[in-house]
């Protein structure tokens, strides 16, 4: 049986220490996701969720984009604040679909492969 998973690539935890936002953050969002709360369904495998970032709500807060099969791994893989942007366009969701396909197909060995090389992070609860 696999272990659950959740990760987060390099431009996302970039984009986390920006805004401030820390890895129990992300974990009760895994949590919201896996009881259903879900804002959007983008095909492919791919979801997109609210996060409130600092001093503010979900409403205006961030948009996450999310590569899972709302199993065992979750890869925060793009992130926008809401006041930044209404919405991702169709040639970055199809990006993303592509990299979410990939990042699913991944072995065990080669996630902690890329995460020993940086490219992904996995999340503990007390994570930043």
């Amino acid at each position: 049986m696999t272990k659950k998973r959740v990760l987060k690539t390099k431009n996302f935890a970039r984009w986390m220490l920006k805004n401030n936002l820390c890895g129990n953050d992300l974990l009760n969002s895994v949590k919201e996701m896996e009881g259903g709360l879900i804002d959007a369904d983008l095909g492919c495998n791919l979801y997109k969720k609210r996060i409130a970032l600092a001093g503010g709500g979900k409403r205006s807060g961030a948009r996450v984009i999310v590569a899972s099969r709302l199993l065992k791994r979750w890869f925060f893989i793009f992130s926008f604040a809401k006041n930044e942007k209404s919405n991702i366009s169709k040639d970055e969701l199809l990006y993303l679909q592509e990299a979410a396909k990939r990042l699913l197909n991944l072995a065990d060995r080669e996630i902690d492969t890329a995460i020993s090389n940086g490219e992904l992070k996995e999340l503990k609860t007390h994570d930043k």
